[in-house]
């Protein structure tokens, strides 16, 4: 296939065009309160808590309507529904840009919430899946190779447009950002879909990729089980995650660097976020699916214990970091790639809303409890809780992966 041909493939458009509308959507709102939170409290006089209240209101929303969201994409497609999540966070963020209350800044919340559980990485990789589903994990990985430096892109852009508009304007620009960027994209990238297969493909139509023997998909009360194993292994990971992601810096300077290196080794995190969906890419692709996840997840408790030896060193804490964010990054894929490998195409959306559910629920609520912890024993001994967490979550997978096996050979 010539560059020419494979740059007009389904594959690639949609690649290409839902990597630039993921960075917009997560760092237009997902990642908007990273710079705007301060400026928000400054202006309007309320706590800083309760600045993310409105973050955690919108993951809960985001968790109730999963499985709902995800039915509808199996039945209507995702372009509709990735497209209509664009206009809903839109109108939120446009929303947010105007409120004067408490009350009305939670309620744009809840508004944003359902936009982003409508065109954020869920929707994307289902979208993924319905365009090419032949080469669904391959799109699934390159697609969050653009995603890796979401936060960084639009942390730095958030704060110029703050300097210059203030957090009501920059909102106000967020807003007809998603309009003039992800809905165009978003519908035209998501319109072509690969032709049905009749046979095998030549390999020249391909990406650089070997077909893995996944195995068969799983069917009734294995499905079932699979499912629920699935998401519970997902969900403990959420909350180590959902700790470590929103509170990196804090975590970093008890480990004894000073608040200026801390948001520097922090920054380093989307580096290895992008690294390790690299060698996913180019040296993972003959491995299956389980198999990336066991080493995703096995990754996070050496990295936990570097942490907790670190005492300041700096070169053990950016190693920590960069290890943190390579098994962070790879497993955003994992959470595509193995619902596809054990589940098949059929309901993938439907599947990936039912995982998602949980998972968002704990993302919401772990970095209020994880500060209750800390505030109770100090971080030091917090930290054993995110070690245990994550040894006991690496522990069910290989269990699940047992049985999975098992499951194929019966």
């Amino acid at each position: 296939m010539s560059a020419a041909a494979l740059l007009r493939s389904p594959f690639a458009i949609s690649v290409n065009a839902l990597g630039i509308t993921q960075v917009t959507a997560w760092g237009t709102s997902y990642y908007c309160l990273g710079v705007l939170a301060k400026p928000i409290a400054a202006d309007t006089g309320w706590a800083t808590s309760t600045i993310f209240l409105g973050f955690s209101v919108a993951l809960v929303i985001m968790g109730v309507i999963s499985t709902t969201v995800g039915r509808l994409i199996d039945r209507l497609g995702a372009r509709t529904v990735m497209c209509s999540g664009t206009v809903i966070v839109s109108a939120g963020l446009l929303w947010l840009s105007q409120v004067g209350s408490v009350a009305s800044y939670l309620a744009a919340w809840a508004v944003i919430g359902v936009g982003m559980r409508c065109c954020l990485y869920d929707a994307a990789f289902a979208a993924l899946v319905q365009v090419v589903p032949s080469r669904g994990r391959l799109a699934i990985s390159y697609l969050t190779l653009y995603g890796a430096y979401a936060s960084t892109v639009f942390w730095v852009i958030g704060h110029y447009l703050n300097v210059a508009y203030g957090w009501r304007g920059t909102l106000a620009i967020f807003a007809l950002v998603n309009l003039a960027v992800c809905l165009p994209l978003n519908w035209f990238g998501l319109s072509r879909h690969e032709a049905p297969s009749l046979g095998p493909a030549p390999a020249a139509a391909k990406p650089a990729a070997s077909k893995v023997d996944e195995g068969p998909v799983l069917t009734g009360r294995r499905r079932t089980i699979a499912i629920a194993l699935f998401a519970l292994i997902m969900s403990l990971n959420g909350f180590v995650f959902g700790v470590v992601s929103l509170q990196l810096v804090p975590l970093l300077e008890a480990a004894g660097l000073t608040a200026a290196a801390a948001v520097w080794v922090a920054s380093l995190k989307g580096h290895g976020q992008f690294g390790g969906r690299v060698v996913e890419i180019f040296f993972g692709r003959n491995l299956k699916a389980m198999t990336i996840a066991r080493i995703a997840l096995g990754v996070l408790p050496p990295a936990l214990i570097i942490l907790m030896l670190a005492r300041g060193e700096m070169a053990l804490l950016v190693s920590f970091t960069l290890l943190m964010g390579a098994s962070q990054g790879v497993l955003t894929i994992v959470r595509g790639a193995v619902p596809l490998a054990l589940f098949g195409t059929e309901g993938y959306g439907a599947v990936l809303g039912l995982i998602a559910t949980p998972i968002l629920l704990v993302n919401a609520f772990s970095p209020s409890l994880f500060a209750l912890i800390v505030d109770v024993v100090g971080w030091q001994s917090a930290l054993w809780v995110l070690l245990a967490g994550s040894f006991l979550t690496w522990g069910t997978m290989e269990l699940m992966n047992r049985w999975y096996e098992g499951a194929k050979a019966t």
